[in-house]
């Protein structure tokens, strides 16, 4: 099992990164814009020490333990862990290195790709359209995007050939917004459907309305509503995003969520004077026992043609920490108000019907039953022991294909914030994720 999930994700992530290199090839980064700052200053963090916001004295230095182990074993390159409560940064440290072969030191200001984590900035963008009134939950997609009209959904096959039927209602934007329409990326299976996904690569287009051509032309892999499929919904949002807007997607992103929270590393493409800041990715080579890089993206400073909604940005952990509070905060961050708080409420509340709950469906830690649901763009944990996950009841969190990972705890007021570049795992080493979430609970104070 655990074999097959490293193999679909190297699978996975290998296919965004061909997309990536295919649209910075073909494309001219002119497509469209971003501001490049020459020299920015990083904005300060709000410190406090552990015990001044209930931690127990002491306790959160487990985590140097813990994370420098997981170096020390050669299980990962370089960490950054960031922890805060009630608003306060209270640990916020670099292990290992950024470049192993080059020696470059981890630090707390590395640029990482953090893939799957862009599907909630995705999100939190397109709840502010909602708030506008560009679109409902209940509104069928078609509804804003007519090339989804007339999509079939996959009901068998017969001497390899699919059978389809009519949806019993069309997808909404609401399943659109939970991974429950229908779609996928065509990686977790070998139906018709998967194969068609693979062949036609809507996520290779050479641009956000290629990929929704090539989508309009295969059908949903099941009836909407019924299951849970990680899928390129996200990057149908980025669309979404684009068109409702009026503006490009990643401007969007930069002038009305960037900016204003003041995450200044975050982006589509890392400015050539960051460079010397963004890690290595690296993977487990079987063959050679041990992690090897990965090829660096050559188009990393360029603008994408094919912005991903739902894997495309760089960012760092202090970035995201801005993000993970405004969210905490209810929408608000520094007096800065970018959702209102019933919008947030609505993300982090579980959609999925009862039927998705128990239809076993999931990837990796996402897997989702009445103990695990979600929402808009989050998983949404709601019974933590359930779950099998040490976190507050009604946690929200997602993470990335290359370790990156987060967890928002409202019953604690606290963050988790997790900066790593490996694709899949390591035999035998221990879950990173776990790692953080047991030493920060244990730290917590008992009643």
């Amino acid at each position: 099992m655990e074999l097959n999930r490293q193999m679909m994700t190297t699978r996975l992530l290998s296919r965004l990164a061909v997309a990536a290199l295919l649209t910075a090839v073909l494309v001219p980064s002119t497509v469209y814009t971003q501001r490049r700052v020459a020299v920015a200053t990083t904005p300060a963090l709000p410190l406090a020490s552990p015990e001044s916001v209930g931690f127990v004295a002491g306790g959160l230095d487990k985590m140097d333990a813990g994370m420098q182990d997981l170096v020390d074993k050669k299980h990962l390159a370089g960490i950054v862990t960031l922890v805060a409560r009630h608003g306060k940064v209270v640990q916020h440290k670099a292990y290992g290195m950024q470049d192993a072969e080059r020696q470059t030191p981890m630090r707390t200001d590395t640029i990482a790709r953090i893939y799957s984590m862009t599907k909630p900035v995705t999100g939190v963008a397109m709840m502010m359209l909602h708030e506008e009134g560009k679109w409902q939950p209940s509104d069928p997609i078609a509804k804003h995007i007519p090339e989804f009209a007339n999509l079939k959904v996959f009901a068998g096959e017969k001497d390899g050939v699919a059978i389809l039927e009519a949806p019993v209602h069309p997808p909404t934007m609401g399943e659109l917004m939970s991974h429950s329409a229908g779609f996928t990326y065509g990686l977790f299976g070998n139906t018709p459907v998967d194969r068609q996904y693979r062949a036609n690569d809507p996520l290779a287009a050479s641009s956000l309305q290629g990929m929704i051509d090539r989508l309009a032309t295969m059908p949903l892999l099941y009836q909407p509503g019924t299951r849970w499929v990680y899928s390129v919904a996200v990057d149908i949002q980025g669309y979404l995003v684009q068109k409702l807007s009026g503006q490009t997607f990643p401007e969007f992103l930069r002038t009305r969520l960037f900016a204003p929270l003041e995450m200044i590393d975050t982006g589509f493409l890392v400015p050539a004077e960051k460079l010397p800041r963004v890690a290595t990715i690296y993977a487990w080579d079987q063959k050679v026992g041990a992690l090897v890089p990965q090829p660096h993206d050559p188009g990393i400073s360029q603008m994408p043609a094919l912005p991903s909604g739902g894997g495309g940005l760089y960012g760092t952990a202090a970035d995201y920490f801005r993000f993970a509070q405004m969210l905490l905060n209810g929408g608000e961050m520094n007096g800065k108000r970018i959702l209102k708080k019933s919008a947030v409420d609505m993300m982090r509340t579980n959609v999925l019907s009862e039927q998705a709950l128990n239809s076993k469906s999931g990837v990796g830690q996402a897997l989702f039953s009445p103990a695990q649901g979600f929402g808009f763009d989050f998983a949404v944990v709601l019974d933590p022991d359930g779950a099998k996950r040490q976190v507050g009841k009604n946690s929200y969190w997602w993470w990335g294909i290359a370790g990156t990972w987060f967890w928002i705890d409202p019953s604690n007021d606290l963050i988790g914030i997790g900066i790593i570049q490996r694709r899949g795992g390591v035999p035998g080493a221990a879950n990173h994720e776990d790692v953080s979430r047991r030493v920060i609970d244990e730290a917590l104070p008992r009643p």
